[in-house]
């Protein structure tokens, strides 16, 4: 397998890469995870079972279009395939662990403003619409993509319907489900425009390299309501002031945000729900309660 991915980052990088030493780093609990360090350059490289393909393929999709917009950092993509039964994508290493200075996140909340207004991927013939090219995941969950031209229906539908499906499927209870659904298009009537968007920006997806860098890492990109990648940075404890202030500095949230926000951090409790069960059901409940006043 190990000299598979090697001939293929030799190919990409259109020089022979030898792999001199390998180690299992950390990188969340669908992959597993690796430092290649070679001659030519060291890499990170996810590793999954075969049926993980599409999801690594859209993770490429993303980082690519994420990358094209030359405003915020990302890993950029290298390769990705199958070998054996286990598929495979292969980063550029970033040396994280920066300090996370003002300067820092002040620039990281700039640069995500910057990759929010550049001009995201569309539909041919279409300039606002909202979806993505394919569907991808948000941990390990589908997501679907479908493209739209209602912000507000593509939310109703395609998020947070699609979790209380999941969520019936596991027995969740949700009481004010179908009044929510109803509600949602005079919830997210502020038209936003179509925005390329990382799609699961919490703080465990936002770094710093050592050189001081911002970066953001593993995204469940589409095209959608900026709001929701802000949203997310507040859903587990928020990221440090700096970051909104260097945000709005180049692109202020629309009036109504801090309404919006619980409804679209709402999808990533489902979500939560039907990834690991527990209490987030209860939370669920008592954000539909809040949104709905």
């Amino acid at each position: 397998m190990w000299t598979q991915i090697a001939a293929r980052i030799s190919d990409a990088i259109g020089k022979d890469f030898q792999i001199e030493n390998r180690r299992s780093v950390s990188g969340g609990c669908i992959n597993q995870c690796y430092a290649l360090i070679g001659n030519t350059g060291n890499y990170f490289v996810k590793i999954n079972q075969a049926s993980y393909a599409d999801m690594f393929a859209a993770e490429v999709l993303g980082l690519q279009q994420m990358w094209e917009t030359q405003t915020i950092r990302v890993p950029k993509p290298i390769c990705e395939g199958t070998a054996a039964d286990v598929c495979y994508i292969v980063l550029e290493w970033l040396e994280l662990g920066g300090s996370n200075s003002t300067q820092s996140w002040e620039e990281m909340g700039q640069k995500l403003a910057a990759m929010h207004q550049a001009k995201p991927p569309q539909p041919e013939g279409n300039s606002s619409m909202f979806g993505w090219q394919q569907n991808n995941t948000i941990g390990s969950t589908p997501q679907i993509n479908n493209w739209t031209s209602d912000w507000a229906e593509f939310f109703a539908e395609y998020r947070l319907g699609y979790q209380f499906q999941l969520a019936r499927r596991r027995s969740g209870h949700f009481p004010k489900e179908a009044e929510l659904i109803a509600a949602v298009p005079k919830l997210l009537n502020h038209q936003p425009q179509s925005s390329l968007v990382h799609g699961d920006l919490w703080g465990g997806n936002a770094a710093v390299t050592t050189s001081g860098e911002p970066v953001i890492l593993d995204p469940a990109t589409y095209v959608g309501d900026r709001e929701v990648d802000i949203a997310m940075t507040e859903l587990f404890g928020g990221f440090p002031s700096a970051f909104y202030r260097g945000y709005n500095d180049v692109f202020s949230l629309d009036a109504g945000y801090k309404q919006r926000k619980t409804l679209y951090n709402l999808y990533h409790i489902l979500n939560h729900f039907n990834l690991f069960g527990g209490g987030y059901a209860s939370q669920a409940n008592r954000m539909i309660d809040q949104i709905l006043g």
